[in-house]
């Protein structure tokens, strides 16, 4: 699957962001390729033994059976490739239910999978759609009775809904990262990470930094140098403009998640820069909704506080313990030690780009749930034989 799906990134990757009419192309082909090569496989499926005076326990790892697979418009190549090759690799089969809104490239793929599948292993219908994904299909398959577990990757609503059906459920968390840099940071190099990070994609990933908590004494230079990596710092009148069309009523209007700089500035009634900017960025004060919530829109704002263990306070209620993604850059080994004890997130990252912590660009973790097996595909099961048995 690997081998054959792997030059057919690129072009999946361009239908995506043209069907979805969100994130970008470029950015999208990253995100595939990390699914393709990092996702674990079989390779990853060992049997482990415990021995003792009272005989050997065996732990070994055995599929769930069918399970149904949600996939979003946000991330619909990359999530039909992850859960394809962990939950394939483990003996599982999948009915996906892909969202609408990316129903021609999630079909195309699925299709293409269950034929590699079929050459593989002579089976078919390993992999499984419908031809017109709906909610009302989505509702009936997770009340299926053959359906064994549910991995949901999508809003709170729809996790909402698979967390009512009775099965096991393996859902997606909301996030919103904060990422924090202290006057120890190299200011050139955070500038340049935290714009790769936040405009990655059109900061359609969760793990992607969503708001920037900096220390004052440092946070003049780090505008200065984000601005020379392409960020826009929009006054505050502008940044109300935006406020008032990207989050009417304190939420993200969808028509408006990820969507370019550009088209924001342009629904927003600003003009758009000769040089299309990367990153919009506003200086803002720490209750304002783009800080409070999530919006997966470029525009990154930024909190000015007096000092780390400030940081650390607003970056902790922020990150309202969801205990998802975090960002800092510092050069004090404490500080970041303290952060990454402090908020507890499962992917914390320091002095990188967001995006490294699902090994783009950084080292390679699997896009799953768990950082060293891939727990969506199987179940571990114990094998206790009685002493004195034949084993």
């Amino acid at each position: 699957m690997r081998q054959e799906l792997t030059p057919l990134l690129a072009p999946l990757a361009e239908e995506s962001a043209n069907e979805t009419g969100m994130g970008n192309k470029e950015d999208k082909f990253l995100k595939n390729k990390a699914a393709l090569d990092n996702t674990p496989g079989v390779e990853d499926l060992t049997t482990t033994a415990l021995t003792g005076d009272g005989g050997m326990v065996l732990f070994e790892y055995s599929p769930f059976g069918v399970i149904g697979s949600v996939a979003p418009s946000t991330n619909p190549t990359e999530t039909i490739i992850n859960n394809s090759i962990s939950m394939l690799a483990a003996g599982n089969s999948i009915y996906f239910s892909p969202h609408p809104g990316a129903k021609k490239v999630s079909l195309k793929l699925i299709s293409l999978i269950e034929e590699i599948a079929f050459r593989c292993c002579g089976i078919r219908n390993l992999v499984v759609t419908v031809a017109e994904p709906t909610f009302e299909a989505t509702q009936q398959m997770m009340a299926h009775p053959r359906i064994a577990v549910l991995a949901i990757t999508g809003g709170p609503g729809i996790v909402a809904m698979g967390m009512k059906s009775g099965k096991k459920v393996i859902g997606a968390g909301a996030g919103n990262p904060p990422c924090i840099v202290d006057e120890t940071a190299d200011l050139v190099k955070a500038a340049e990470d935290i714009i790769n990070g936040a405009s990655f994609d059109y900061n359609l990933p969760c793990i992607a930094e969503k708001s920037l908590i900096v220390v004052e004494s440092v946070a003049e230079r780090l505008v200065q140098q984000m601005q020379t990596f392409g960020a826009l710092l929009l006054s505050p009148a502008d940044t109300d403009k935006l406020r008032a069309v990207c989050l009417p009523e304190g939420q993200a209007n969808k028509k408006l998640v990820g969507k370019s700089p550009s088209a924001m500035l342009e629904a927003a009634g600003i003009a758009v820069p000769a040089k299309a900017p990367r990153l919009l960025i506003a200086l803002v004060n720490a209750d304002d909704p783009w800080v409070t919530s999530e919006q997966l829109m470029p525009m990154l704002p930024v909190v000015k506080v007096s000092d780390f263990d400030s940081a650390l306070a607003l970056a902790l209620k922020v990150e309202e313990g969801l205990h998802h993604t975090a960002i800092m850059h510092s050069q004090n080994v404490s500080r970041l030690n303290l952060a990454a004890r402090t908020l507890q997130t499962s992917i914390f990252v320091k002095n990188g780009p967001s995006y490294a912590g699902i090994g783009v660009g950084g080292e390679a973790l699997p896009p799953s749930l768990s950082p060293r097996q891939p727990v969506k595909g199987p179940r571990q099961r114990v094998l206790l034989p009685v002493p004195g048995a034949a084993y």
